[in-house]
């Protein structure tokens, strides 16, 4: 299944990179691609968008 999350908090690599080990870190057989430029957060996985939410608030970041 494939989720798409607006993280308004994402202002450059570093924090596309903290998002995307975060995702991970919890789910870790997810597929994670982050934009910067639209601030989209895509995740494939058979987790809840809730599951990943989580995961993103826990780092730091906010999801729109």
């Amino acid at each position: 299944m494939s989720i798409q999350l607006t993280v308004s908090s994402i202002a450059c690599g570093g924090c596309a990179e903290a998002v995307t080990n975060a995702i991970k870190n919890q789910i870790p057989d997810a597929q994670v691609s982050v934009d910067v430029s639209t601030k989209l957060v895509t995740v494939e996985t058979i987790a809840s968008e809730a599951e990943i939410k989580n995961a993103i608030t826990q780092a730091g970041h906010e999801v729109a």
